[in-house]
């Protein structure tokens, strides 16, 4: 029997379901959250990362945690802005590279309690790589649809290289992800997107550390890239739950930043809407947040609004710019969704949005060299002579 009363609760219908191998989703379409009992004492916590928060997490009994030492990873303060009231948490330093590893930590864990024959996804990227080293780790074949000609060669690299079976598909994300859950609800295989509620409660671990890096405080404002919406939606899952048990006494606002090119949260939230407007043809540089249709719109949506948050879009341009930016001033190299968050963060304190004082914390999703096309060296040639090092140094 899965521990801490654990059950899957939808948050449309209420209607309560136990978790099985083809339950993502509610009969009535409704996205489902996990619950159970939870508890934390930090005087009892051990080890590091994702699993030192485990009294927090659904995690099957008797079966062998899968992973990779996945998390603890470095909350930097910048140094050149912000007046060290900013700081990035880093989930590049994820084993694979980014944020998704928290969650795969617990997918991969609960793929092999529920007897799955393999795990399958659809990924910008990301997801594709974590779900394939943390298959290999598992013993279980791995399965990916990627869309055509949107995904970096870095991260299908990943894929290919821990032994994951990719498919393409000519189509978006959105087709892609229609397809892995249609397959995922027969059976055999197991679906590690972030619609697999149990997966998002290893992305909870994110929240954790930062408060607790904090001294259990909270920042003011946190700071997501958003494309499929599981990140925010997990971290303020995790918030709330500090709260609930008089961990916190307060909650930070939440901020979402979309591309322009791609950015059916922040439309719907301008336009007072319940529901997203699914963009058909998302376009942006930061591809792994190039969604059209994020299955967490429901929850993310809920989240920046009961935080009394906000969603914003940023250009192409102002995120590579930020991109630059961090790598050349911080020292913190990243790939382009990941420093959305900081472009987002210029324009909101620009408005006076975020007060100058207010402390902020920008999750950095993902490693640079995931998506690095658009830095190519040109490097000058010399003849190996200190005559001419000195000539082109000045």
């Amino acid at each position: 029997m899965p521990p801490h009363d654990l059950a899957l609760h939808c948050l449309q219908c209420a209607r309560v379901h136990a978790v099985t191998l083809t339950r993502y989703v509610c009969d009535c379409g409704g996205l489902l959250e996990a619950r159970g009992a939870w508890w934390i004492e930090p005087s009892l916590l051990s080890g590091r990362g994702v699993w030192r928060y485990s009294s927090m997490l659904p995690f099957p009994d008797a079966a062998p945690w899968v992973t990779l030492n996945e998390g603890a990873t470095p909350l930097v303060p910048l140094s050149k802005e912000g007046g060290n009231k900013v700081a990035v948490k880093l989930e590049g330093a994820n084993p694979t590279g980014s944020f998704k590893d928290r969650g795969m930590t617990l997918g991969l864990t609960w793929a092999k309690a529920l007897g799955a024959k393999a795990v399958v996804c659809a990924s910008t990227g990301n997801t594709s790589a974590s779900a394939a080293a943390y298959a290999a780790r598992a013993g279980l074949n791995c399965i990916v649809l990627l869309p055509e000609g949107k995904v970096a060669q870095g991260k299908v690299a990943q894929a290919v290289a821990h032994g994951a079976r990719l498919v393409t598909v000519r189509g978006s994300f959105d087709d892609a992800m229609g397809m892995v859950s249609a397959l995922a609800a027969k059976g055999d295989v197991y679906l590690v997107n972030s619609l697999n509620p149990l997966r998002l409660e290893g992305q909870k671990t994110l929240a954790f550390e930062v408060v607790e890096a904090m001294g259990w405080n909270v920042p003011d404002v946190m700071v997501f890239p958003v494309g499929n919406a599981g990140n925010v939606s997990a971290a303020w899952k995790a918030l709330k739950e500090l709260k609930a048990l008089h961990m916190i006494d307060r909650l930070p606002r939440l901020v979402g930043v979309q591309a322009e090119g791609a950015a059916p949260i922040a439309r719907a939230i301008a336009a007072g809407a319940s529901e997203v407007t699914a963009v058909a043809k998302p376009e942006t540089v930061a591809t792994a947040i190039r969604i059209g249709d994020p299955v967490n719109a429901t929850k993310a949506m809920a989240a920046f609004r009961e935080s009394k948050g906000a969603v914003l879009t940023v250009t192409d341009d102002e995120i590579l710019a930020a991109q630059r930016d961090l790598a050349a001033r911080e020292g913190l190299f990243v790939e382009p969704s990941s420093a959305a968050p900081l472009a987002g963060w210029r324009k909101l304190a620009a408005q006076g949005a975020i007060a100058a004082d207010e402390s902020v914390v920008l999750v950095a999703t993902g490693h640079g060299l995931k998506d690095a096309a658009a830095w190519k060296p040109e490097p000058r040639v010399i003849d190996p002579t200190l005559e001419a090092l000195e000539a082109i140094l000045r």
